[in-house]
C-alpha cells in the first residue's frame, strides 16, 4: 500500500513543474513592455463597483478627410480597427524623402505578406504642387500599393493641423520647423487611434523596433470586448 509520503511526493512531482510553467508564463507576459501612450487629453475620476480610480483619456487623432494618389476622397474613418504607420514628406524632396518611402515600402512588403492590419499613410507637406497626379507618379515609382498606403494631399491648413496638433510632429522632432513640417520620422497609431510610437525612418535600430511594436500591438488585448465578454 502506498504511504501518505510517497502519495505526496507523486503529487509534487506531477504539479510542481505545472506551477512553475503557469507562474513562467503569467510573469513572463507581464514583463512584456508594450509600446506606451505619449499625450493624454485629461484624467477623470470613475467610481465602479465601489472603488475610485482614476482614468486617462488618451489622446485620439481626429477623423480627417483627404485626397489619395487615385484622386479618391479617404478619411481616417475609413481605417477602422487598423495600426497606422505614418510619415510626412514631399514629393520634390531632394535629401530624407526617398530614403523615408523606401524604408517604409520596406514595411509594407513585410506586413502585407502576413496580415491586414497594418495601413500606411504619406502625407504632403507640400499639398499645392502634390497634385493627385504627382502622388499617384511618385506612387508607381516606389511601387506603392495605394490599397494599404496612401499618399495624401489637401488643404495645407488642414494637414499642418493634422501634423501639429493630432501627431504631434514638432514635439517628436524638436528640430522641425513647424512652417514646413519635413521629418524623418515614422509615427505609430493603435487601432484606437493613439499615438503609440514614433521612430526614425532612417535608422535601422528604430526601424527594427517600429516593427516589433506593431506585432506587440496586434497582440493587445481589447479592455472594452474583454469587458462585454466576461461581465466585468
Amino acid at each position: 500500500m502506498m504511504s501518505k509520503k510517497s502519495f505526496l511526493a507523486i503529487l509534487v512531482a506531477l504539479f510542481l513543474p505545472l506551477t512553475c510553467y503557469f507562474l513562467l508564463k503569467h510573469f513572463s507576459a507581464e514583463a512584456v513592455i508594450m509600446p506606451k501612450r505619449y499625450f493624454y487629453d485629461s484624467v477623470r475620476t470613475v467610481t465602479e463597483y465601489g472603488k475610485t480610480t482614476e482614468d486617462t483619456v488618451w489622446h485620439k487623432v481626429r477623423n480627417f478627410t483627404l485626397t489619395n494618389q487615385l484622386g479618391k476622397q479617404v478619411s481616417l474613418n475609413d481605417l477602422k480597427d487598423k495600426i497606422i504607420i505614418a510619415d510626412f514628406f514631399f514629393t520634390s524632396c531632394p535629401s530624407i524623402c526617398p530614403s523615408l518611402t523606401r524604408n517604409m515600402k520596406r514595411l509594407q512588403d513585410a506586413f502585407n505578406k502576413t496580415d491586414t492590419v497594418v495601413r500606411f499613410i504619406s502625407f504632403s507637406v507640400d499639398p499645392v504642387r502634390d497634385t493627385p497626379e504627382k502622388l499617384k507618379k511618385y506612387s508607381d515609382k516606389y511601387g506603392i500599393n495605394p490599397d494599404t498606403w496612401w499618399l495624401l494631399t489637401g488643404d495645407k491648413d488642414e494637414i499642418y493641423g493634422i501634423a501639429k496638433n493630432e501627431f504631434k510632429a514638432n514635439i517628436a522632432d524638436t528640430n522641425v520647423d513647424t512652417n514646413f513640417i519635413h521629418t524623418e520620422h515614422f509615427f505609430m497609431l493603435d487601432k484606437e487611434r493613439v499615438v503609440r510610437g514614433w521612430y526614425k525612418g532612417l535608422d535601422s535600430i528604430h526601424l527594427n523596433k517600429l516593427a516589433d511594436d506593431v506585432v506587440l500591438l496586434m497582440l493587445e488585448k481589447d479592455k472594452k470586448k474583454k469587458r462585454k465578454l466576461f461581465g466585468d
